[in-house]
C-alpha cells in the first residue's frame, strides 16, 4: 500500500511497475552510484543502495521519461502510434531493436517508419536487479556485490 505517486514513480517490484502505468525495462549496468550505462548512453541518477559497479540491472523507462527532441542525435524509429488528444504515444525502436514508449505533444505527428530525435528526461531512476543479480539489501546494509 502506498500513494498513487509512489506506486507509479517508486514501484516496489516489477509487478507493481507493470500494473501501475506503462513502461519498459531497459537493460543496463551500474557504472557507479550515480550512473547506469544503457544502449541509450549513461543515465544519471542515484542507483539503489548496495549496488556495485558492474551489476546488471533493468531500468524502468516510462513514456514520460522519453522526450521528443529534434536536436538529439539519438533516434528512434516510429513503429506504432496512438493519438491521445493532447499527445501521441509513440512506440519507438532503437537501433539495437529495443522498443520504448514516448509521449510527444499532439502537434508532433510523425508517420510510422520515420525516425525522430529523443532524449532522456529522468529525475530519478527505478532499477530492478536482473535475474543474475542478488537481491538488493535494505538501506544501510552491506553491499551484495564486491569489486573484482
Amino acid at each position: 500500500w502506498d500513494t498513487a505517486f509512489n506506486l507509479y514513480h517508486r514501484p516496489a517490484d516489477r509487478f507493481v511497475a507493470y500494473f501501475i502505468g506503462q513502461g519498459v525495462l531497459l537493460e543496463g549496468v551500474v557504472e557507479d552510484e550515480h550512473h547506469v550505462r544503457t544502449e541509450m548512453g549513461s543515465i544519471p541518477g542515484r542507483a539503489l543502495p548496495g549496488c556495485c559497479p558492474g551489476c546488471p540491472v533493468d531500468v524502468l523507462v516510462r513514456p514520460d521519461d522519453i522526450l521528443h527532441d529534434d536536436e538529439s542525435p539519438l533516434l528512434g524509429e516510429v513503429v506504432d502510434k496512438a493519438f491521445r488528444g493532447a499527445s501521441w504515444l509513440y512506440t519507438l525502436r532503437l537501433p539495437a531493436g529495443t522498443r520504448l514508449l514516448c509521449l510527444a505533444p499532439s502537434h508532433h505527428d510523425h508517420p510510422i517508419g520515420s525516425r525522430i530525435g529523443i532524449r532522456l528526461d529522468f529525475d530519478h531512476l527505478v532499477l530492478f536487479p536482473r535475474e543474475a543479480c542478488p537481491v538488493y539489501p535494505s538501506e544501510g546494509a552491506a553491499p551484495f556485490c564486491t569489486s573484482a
